[in-house]
């Protein structure tokens, strides 16, 4: 496990050695900020304190633009560079390896889901109070956000040692994200036996209930079961590439 976090940690530093992180953090935040604020109205055309359109609008701007920026040289460009080789023959497991990536890159979209705090604080703490908050729905809210990034960055993870181009990991990830945010929306002109799996499938479906404020086992199991899967796949890619 040591070995794990030490990878981890390298990772997760690596990216605040270059722009990356700072980047991608500001860019994020001003993104959703005005998405919160002004996308088809907005919040102030609410007439609610509820910040479903946060929760709602924020997985995408991670699918979208966050986690395939971060995951897209998280193996291919070691490999692409040689150090993928070098790394893979010392006295370190495959699997702590990729675990080691996978929190790395987690841990960067965590901060910037925690930074996103700072719109509830602002708005209904301090500075401003704006009105009573329920906030059920906003640590529900949270959770799916935590669930759903361990997800797509365990996807991005898989395409990037899937491949050794930046750019190729990069349009997948992005491509299949996307993919699974809007099929849900396809299911509405679907035979039911259809629409039964695409909503089954859907990112959006499954993140409705937690920005309600609904924790389902159901959406924690299917968000944990991609992570692991996904994993499991970049582990069994890794020790491919290793023997051949």
């Amino acid at each position: 496990m040591s070995t794990t976090l030490i990878i981890a940690k390298r990772e997760f530093r690596s990216n605040f050695d270059s722009p990356l992180a700072y980047v991608v953090i500001c860019l994020g935040l001003i993104a959703l900020g005005f998405v919160f604020f002004y996308l088809n109205g907005g919040f102030w055309q609410a007439d609610r304190a509820s910040l479903v359109q946060l929760f709602a609008q924020a997985p995408r701007g991670l699918s979208f633009l966050v986690i395939p920026v971060v995951t897209m040289r998280l193996l291919a460009e070691e490999r692409r560079s040689g150090t993928l080789e070098m790394l893979i023959t010392l006295p370190v497991k495959d699997h702590e390896v990729i675990l080691g990536k996978f929190l790395g890159a987690w841990g960067l979209v965590l901060v910037l889901i925690l930074a996103t705090a700072l719109y509830p604080i602002m708005m209904f703490v301090t500075p401003w109070h704006l009105g009573a908050l329920d906030s059920g729905p906003v640590i529900s809210g949270y959770i799916g956000l935590v669930l759903y990034s361990a997800a797509a960055v365990s996807i991005g993870l898989l395409i990037s040692a899937l491949t050794e181009s930046q750019v190729i990991a990069f349009f997948i990830t992005f491509m299949l994200l996307l993919f699974l945010h809007f099929i849900g929306a396809a299911a509405d002109n679907a035979p039911p036996a259809v629409r039964d799996v695409l909503a089954f499938i859907s990112f959006d479906t499954r993140l409705a209930p937690f920005a309600r404020g609904m924790v389902s086992t159901r959406d924690i199991v299917f968000f944990l079961s991609i992570t692991i899967g996904c994993l499991m796949a970049a582990f069994r890619a890794l020790e491919r590439r290793k023997w051949a």
